[in-house]
């Protein structure tokens, strides 16, 4: 019988530690690989959608970048055409104002002294006017004082 020495049970014991060893790094480089293969596969499915949604979302920022373009002519026409017409009223203002105001004021007053009195409208009773310090005549400082006096008799 042969007997084990010290040194061939401590090389066996290696041997399995190694093979152990090696055998949980073979399982951990297939998982890997594993890993490895399905994100190819992932990054080549993100690709394939990415690239048509790159194109689509390019082609819609031309358009609004057109459509930009175009609303920036309009506002800057539609700044000159106000322009134009804050000149036009300013120069029509300044051209016939003057005059039309002119021209109504005398059409007022000619109607006013050839029309005199229209028959639907009755005549304005006339505006008494008081001032200070003056007295009235006697007729109307009696009349007044007896309606005044008297409430019952009115004149």
């Amino acid at each position: 019988m042969h007997t084990v020495s010290g040194g061939e049970v401590a090389g066996i014991l290696v041997a399995v530690f190694w093979a152990i060893l090696v055998s949980f790094l073979a399982v951990a480089l297939v998982r890997l690989a594993q890993t490895l293969k399905a994100t190819t596969k992932l990054v080549a499915d993100v690709t394939d959608q990415a690239v048509p949604l790159l194109a689509d979302a390019s082609a819609a920022v031309r358009s609004a970048q057109t459509q930009i373009d175009r609303v920036d002519a309009i506002a800057s026409d539609v700044q000159e055409v106000t322009s134009n017409a804050s000149a036009l009223s300013t120069t029509v203002a300044s051209t016939f104002g003057g005059p039309l105001v002119k021209v109504a004021a005398f059409g007022y007053g000619v109607r006013r002294a050839l029309g005199g009195r229209r028959e639907d409208v009755p005549a304005k009773t006339p505006r008494r006017t008081v001032i200070v310090g003056r007295t009235l005549p006697a007729q109307r400082r009696g009349k007044r004082n007896n309606w005044g006096n008297n409430p019952g008799k009115r004149d």
